[in-house]
C-alpha cells in the first residue's frame, strides 16, 4: 500500500512564495518519477513538473523560471518551490509518483494554494 501526504498550501498574496512537500510511503518503494500536478476549477489537471530517479527535469512553460522541483530520495519526499506565485497559480496541486518497474501512478490528495491579495 502507498500512500502519499502533501502538505504546504495555503493562501499567499501575488510575488510571495509557497514550498509544497510530498513524503511517500510504502513497503519495498523504489520510486522512479516523482513530481507535481495542478488543477484550477473548471480546468484539467495539468502537469506543473517532474523529477526522474537519474535527476532529469521537466517543467511547463507556464512555471519555468518560477518553481524548482526537487526530491529527497532517503526521505522518500519530492519538494515544490514556487516563487513569483500569481492568481493564475491558484490551484490545487496534486503529487504523483511512478516506481521503478512499474506503469502505476500513485496520487495524493492534494494541497490547495491561493494566490489573491
Amino acid at each position: 500500500q502507498v500512500q502519499l501526504v502533501e502538505s504546504g498550501g495555503g493562501l499567499v498574496q501575488p510575488g510571495g512564495s509557497l514550498r509544497l512537500s510530498c513524503a511517500a510511503s510504502g513497503t519495498y518503494l523504489n520510486i522512479n518519477v516523482m513530481g507535481w500536478y495542478r488543477q484550477a476549477p473548471g480546468k484539467e489537471r495539468e502537469l506543473v513538473a517532474f523529477m526522474t530517479g537519474g535527476g532529469v527535469t521537466n517543467y511547463a512553460d507556464s512555471v519555468k523560471g518560477r518553481f524548482t522541483i526537487s526530491r529527497d530520495n532517503a526521505k522518500n519526499t519530492v519538494y515544490l518551490h514556487m516563487n513569483s506565485l500569481q492568481p493564475e497559480d491558484t490551484a490545487v496541486y496534486y503529487c504523483n509518483i511512478i516506481p521503478y518497474g512499474s506503469s502505476r501512478n500513485y496520487w495524493g490528495q492534494g494541497t490547495q494554494v491561493t494566490v489573491s491579495s
